[in-house]
């Protein structure tokens, strides 16, 4: 189908998908440009395809655009030349090691997360519910497709560690009291990664077993969030 209209319901709908009430109103999110939406269908949750070049076919409903319909859709400085409609991905039950990450803010961080978790074996994140939407445009483009290849689950991480099996070791940093990650035994782990201003919350290290810190420079104060993940969970991953 070919649409040349901005002003078309479809467009307008697409456009809402663009904020975070719309996209849990709906449960869709939008993905833009060709690898992203190739990971997308390999994952089979596309709904949609919204597309510039009429010479391409998909075995989903698509819609043909001119470029001012996708400048209007497209949350790129430079528009995507095509964008999947998505179902939110379902959650599943926790397997292996898990990352848990208390009130994230920056989706570039997230991104890269989901990225490093997929990298390092983690099989779930568990994402508080006060942090960056998963849905978050930023968040799918800095994951480079890893987020179609994790199980992300948003809950109250109070309840979520105060229930985790007792297999499991709940790990976070501490910078003063902390021990080196190659000291600690574990079977599972439970990594917990705090916000990027304010570290993990007392309450939440309050739930944890062990802390541990990142050797470095004394010249370099503190580690990004996401920078922090990727070297534990890589700790972790080579135990």
């Amino acid at each position: 189908m070919e649409l040349t209209s901005i002003n078309n319901e479809r467009v307008k709908f697409w456009q809402k998908l663009n904020q975070k009430k719309y996209r849990d109103i709906e449960k869709l999110f939008l993905v833009e440009d060709e690898h992203l939406v190739t990971e997308a269908l390999k994952k089979g949750i596309v709904k949609e395809i919204i597309a510039l070049n009429k010479e391409e076919v998909y075995d989903v409903p698509t819609y043909y655009v001119t470029d001012k319909i996708m400048n209007v859709i497209s949350s790129q400085v430079t528009s995507a030349k095509i964008i999947a409609v998505c179902e939110e991905l379902e959650e599943r039950e926790v397997n292996g090691n898990i990352l848990v990450l208390d009130k994230l803010q920056d989706p570039g961080n997230l991104g890269t997360i989901i990225r490093s978790a997929v990298a390092f074996n983690f099989d779930s994140i568990i994402l508080s519910n006060d942090s960056v939407d998963l849905y978050n445009p930023k968040v799918i483009r800095a994951s480079e497709g890893m987020i179609f290849y994790i199980n992300v689950i948003r809950t109250n991480i109070i309840d979520f560690l105060d229930n985790l099996d007792s297999e499991y070791t709940k790990i976070t940093t501490d910078v003063v009291n902390g021990k080196n990650i190659k000291e600690i035994k574990f079977n599972k782990c439970a990594l917990v990664i705090g916000n990027e201003g304010n570290g993990v919350s007392n309450e939440v290290k309050g739930k944890c077993d062990e802390k541990v810190y990142i050797k470095m420079n004394d010249n370099c104060e503190s580690l990004n969030a996401g920078v922090s993940a990727s070297i534990l969970m890589y700790e972790v991953n080579h135990e």
